[in-house]
């Protein structure tokens, strides 16, 4: 097996880029149908990863922002948007679906500058922005009630409407689409929002709120707040006028809001990490098997909260497996998201490329390397990491448990089915796995074994707008996408209605 000396490192570069900064757009924050700047005037800065170059600064949100964001969503769900009729809400999110198309290009390059992560990915989230808009346009009509049998003389209904102002925290690894997972079913449903993007990945959200007004968006149904956590995201949790908080990203801030919403009570959806088991038994199709482990872990840098990091491989194929899985790995060709060629930009910001070269240190004190480990020599400038590859990695290590979100693959073999689904289970986490054998009443066994929200038979990360997202566990609870999507942000009244002439009292 191929293997390479200790983790390979240097020096985390400044913040603030020394070589010659990239042209500057100033962004503004959308407020009640308006660009703004922040109340304190305060602005941060944007950077391209893979250049360090600042591209753009955008303001810095904080309580007095949110406060007027919040209050100008709430008087736009009892003055406008509570009251339009879902086939016009649909036709609005049909109307956001045809520019992002329009824009697909512009769109996708932005975030390809924004992020890291490859132009050819940045496309493909471009068109899934698209569908999941006109899906939720689709499913604005089709959200219905009940008519309930009683035993009295009397109807009993089952009404469903919009809990009223959402906020909604989006993480930076899929900017716009994430949004589009949150916004999409919030519209449908009647609700407006208060959306607080990842302040390293701000720009393409901001860049279609250009589109709102000429789409029929009314003022104040979708405001965005730019800005940090503990300055926008923090206010925006605690706001009186926000009912509900929709969060992904990372377990340790999903406590903090869990905490945070407690106090008042407030609906929450969170979809957290995950530490993914994607399982392979020796009866697998060999070359997709290996496409598949590789896919898994190093699409989009490995920034992907459903990543299949943890590989359990079994001991009759683990030798082959590992061998043909690092010899893949060595053609990986890492660079520049802009060039077409490239399969693996870099990290999105110097501190999560720090923190993932910290992870290569302590797997290489844990198990065994086979390639990688390090930052790629050819890319003096950007936050790359190289694509990584550990095996005989115990299950119990850190690598194997904790949520590195970078392109580190831990190999672990398993003897039978009855060891792979201990140490599949064996995490604190459960947003997916994935299964490959071509044992049909094996897999649909792993399956119902498995603990897991999402679960992939012979394949690794398709995401289907029409099927449900969330994890168990510590990878969060609430769903995304699908029918399951728009019931976050529904609720339920019940309604009695009396047919019996007889006055009611007391028997």
């Amino acid at each position: 097996m191929a293997t390479t000396s200790k983790p390979k490192g240097r020096p985390a570069p400044s913040r603030a880029p020394t070589a010659p900064r990239a042209t500057v757009r100033r962004y503004q924050m959308f407020i009640n149908g308006k660009f703004i700047n922040a109340a304190s005037g305060k602005t941060f800065n944007v950077f391209d990863p893979a250049t360090e170059a600042i591209i753009a600064t955008c303001p810095a949100g904080g309580p007095a922002d949110v406060d007027r964001a919040a209050k100008a969503a709430k008087t736009a769900f009892y003055a406008v948007w509570r009251g339009t009729t879902a086939q016009d809400r649909g036709r609005l999110l049909f109307r956001l679906a045809e520019r992002v198309r329009a824009r697909r290009s512009e769109l996708a390059e932005l975030e390809t500058r924004n992020s890291g992560k490859p132009i050819i990915e940045a496309e493909y989230d471009m068109d899934d922005t698209a569908t999941c808009f006109e899906y939720y346009g689709g499913l604005a009509t089709k959200i219905n009630g009940d008519v309930l049998p009683v035993p009295a003389v009397a109807v009993a209904l089952a009404m469903r409407e919009p809990v009223g102002v959402a906020g909604q925290i989006i993480p930076w690894n899929y900017p716009l689409l994430m949004a589009a997972w949150k916004v999409g079913p919030a519209l449908a449903a009647g609700c407006t929002v208060v959306l607080k993007p990842a302040e390293q990945t701000p720009l393409s959200i901001l860049a279609l709120a250009e589109d709102f007004e000429a789409v029929g968006l009314p003022p104040g149904v979708v405001n965005i707040v730019t800005g940090d956590g503990p300055g926008a995201g923090a206010p925006l949790v605690t706001h009186p006028d926000v009912r509900k908080i929709a969060f992904t990203g990372s377990a340790d801030v999903g406590r903090l809001i869990m905490r945070s919403a407690a106090d008042q009570l407030k609906r929450v959806s969170l979809e957290l990490g995950g530490k993914s088991p994607n399982i392979f038994f020796s009866d697998a199709d060999f070359e997709n098997a290996v496409d598949g482990a590789l896919f898994g872990v190093f699409i989009n840098q490995g920034e992907v909260c459903s990543a299949g990091s943890r590989v359990l491989v079994q001991r009759d194929i683990y030798k082959r497996f590992v061998d043909a899985t690092v010899a893949k790995a060595k053609t990986i060709t890492v660079g520049n998201g802009m060039d077409r060629t490239t399969k693996m930009g870099p990290l999105v910001s110097a501190d999560q490329r720090d923190r993932v070269v910290s992870y290569l240190k302590i797997g290489a004190r844990e198990a065994k390397l086979a390639v990688g480990g390090g930052v790629p020599k050819a890319h003096p400038r950007g936050w790359y990491v190289e694509p990584t590859i550990f095996y005989d990695v115990d299950n119990s290590a850190r690598i194997a448990q904790e949520e590195i979100f970078g392109p580190v693959m831990s190999i672990i073999p398993f003897k039978d089915e009855a060891d792979a689904i201990r140490l599949a289970n064996a995490t604190p986490y459960g947003l997916a796995a994935a299964v490959w054998t071509r044992d049909i009443f094996r897999a649909f066994r792993v399956v119902r074994e498995l603990e897991a929200g999402i679960i992939w038979v012979n394949h690794m990360q398709p995401t289907m707008v029409e099927a449900p997202w969330g994890g168990y566990k510590a990878s969060g609870f609430g769903r995304e996408l699908g029918r399951w999507g728009v019931e976050e942000y529904l609720e339920t009244k019940q309604v009695f209605i009396n047919l019996d002439e007889k006055p009611i009292g007391w028997y």
